[in-house]
């Protein structure tokens, strides 16, 4: 399967608080992990299995950073496809799986900030299929922490190259400005279908 970059380029000058400059260079990175996970499937479907092991092989590597791509590049996606240029209301029916989760929206909005402060990677909002709640998870690297059965609706990228160019270390600043630019009706339709 060939994985594809999605134009994302109507983002670049239109967010409050994430500038042109720091977008662009971030979907430069995504391009980057579209472009590994081709690299990494074409690899995989000539290299020779069995000589594959635990310690070393090339089929066992391969295999070992194959989900750091595919996640690098599909939670990038999710990531920029819950950002616009035009903010909107938070949809009724996603408030309301949030105060059933978290007690109210604020309470979420706290969790997701200290779940933040708690990775240099990812923070997922995920709709839970085993109790059917919202939760927040992280993630370190791209593949290690997400819990099995869950549909992901957000995805904050909390890596420093998400935020390095306008806040430094400044990771909170940067948790608002993605607050203030995130798409709540995409996250919302993402619920619906989860």
């Amino acid at each position: 399967m060939l994985h594809e970059v999605k134009d994302f380029t109507h983002l670049l000058g239109k967010l409050e608080g994430l500038s042109a400059k720091q977008i662009e260079a971030h979907l430069g990175l995504y391009a980057g992990y579209v472009k590994k996970l081709n690299e990494i499937e074409e690899k995989l479907s000539k290299v020779n299995r069995a000589l594959s092991n635990y310690s070393y092989g090339e089929y066992s590597e391969l295999k070992r950073r194959e989900a750091v791509a595919f996640n690098g590049t599909y939670l990038h996606a999710i990531y920029f496809g819950s950002l616009s240029a035009k903010p909107n209301k938070m949809p009724a029916s996603l408030e309301k799986a949030i105060v059933d989760a978290f007690g109210s929206v604020e309470a979420y909005v706290k969790d997701l900030k200290a779940s933040a402060a708690s990775t240099p990677g990812w923070v997922l909002t995920t709709k839970n299929k085993v109790d059917g709640k919202l939760h927040n998870y992280i993630l370190f690297e791209h593949h290690i922490g997400l819990p099995a059965h869950q549909e992901i609706i957000m995805a904050m990228d909390c890596w420093e190259h998400s935020y390095m160019i306008d806040y430094g270390t400044k990771k909170p600043d940067y948790v608002d400005a993605f607050l203030k630019n995130l798409d709540w009706k995409t996250v919302d339709d993402r619920l619906k279908k989860a």
